[in-house]
């Protein structure tokens, strides 16, 4: 089973390039800088908190795992 520190690490690295991706196609669709940073700081603390909690829930999960 992770670390509560590993998930968090993973939640973080992902969560820049998920949210980095999603501001890039709100800026490309709009470009609006305003929306854009709007849209990426609320996509990256929300995602962010879902990710972590679905890790953690994931390690619970007994089936696939192996001995």
């Amino acid at each position: 089973m992770e670390r509560h520190r590993r998930s968090i690490a993973k939640a973080v690295s992902w969560r820049i390039i998920a949210t980095l991706t999603t501001m890039l196609l709100v800026f490309v669709f709009t470009g609006e800088l305003v929306l854009t940073l709007g849209v990426g700081a609320l996509d990256i603390s929300l995602k962010m908190v879902f990710y972590y909690v679905h890790e953690r829930a994931w390690n619970r999960v007994v089936w696939g795992r192996r001995n």
